[in-house]
């Protein structure tokens, strides 16, 4: 009997390393281009499929596009895949620490045990410090300021109130008990009496005109 053709093994599609950009009403693809590199999004994918190669073939145009929107997710103000990110960096962080410090028990040299602790506390401080960030993010703190007068060169206070002038305001600190009373007086219609001018005593009298000096001719 004539042996059956083997079927030819299916092509593994290779996804694309080539970014395909879309240009947007009147651009130039030089534009395009030049935009894609200034924004940092673009290399930033690039980057993070170098690092990603135990997920295998990524497409470079798929993975800015999912780039883009979480941008703009962060841009309408919905953190969930930063929040998402940093804790999942605080548990490889947690897992670093453990490994360094196991590995440290197992050294035999007082140096490589230094060394191996030295790197398993920098992963815990860099553990903290991403807790600590993603707590801000939850929990932003309250500011509260305080309001500081200072004014450029000097300042003048008036506390008084002319009695000639009903419709003035008195320019006076809170508290100033004669401004008060001043204005319960000018609300009443009341004026301050001075009283009577009284009589001239004997230290009052008129000055009467001087005489004429005899003095000798000037010689």
């Amino acid at each position: 009997m004539p042996r059956k053709a083997k079927k030819p093994a299916p092509e593994t599609t290779s996804r694309s390393t080539t970014l395909v950009n879309r240009l947007k009403p009147k651009q130039t693809p030089e534009a395009a281009h030049a935009e894609l590199v200034v924004a940092g999004l673009a290399i930033n994918a690039v980057t993070a499929l170098q690092f990603s190669k135990p997920f295998g073939d990524v497409d470079l145009t798929e993975c800015l596009k999912a780039l883009v929107d979480a941008a703009e997710r962060v841009n309408r103000g919905d953190l969930g895949d930063a929040e998402a990110l940093l804790m999942a960096q605080a548990v490889t962080l947690n897992a670093m620490f453990t490994q360094l410090a196991n590995q440290s028990t197992e050294s035999q040299c007082v140096d490589q045990l230094d060394r191996y602790m030295r790197l398993a506390l920098k992963a815990q401080g860099q553990c903290r410090a991403t807790l600590e960030t993603l707590a801000a993010i939850k929990n932003p703190p309250t500011l509260f300021a305080r309001q500081a007068n200072i004014a450029q060169g000097p300042q003048q206070v008036n506390n008084t109130l002319s009695l000639e002038d009903r419709d003035a305001q008195p320019l006076a600190r809170a508290g100033n008990q004669e401004t008060r009373q001043i204005e319960v007086l000018e609300a009443h219609d009341e004026r301050v009496d001075f009283g009577t001018a009284g009589t001239a005593g004997a230290r009052d009298q008129a000055v009467a005109p001087v005489g004429t000096l005899n003095r000798p001719a000037d010689g």
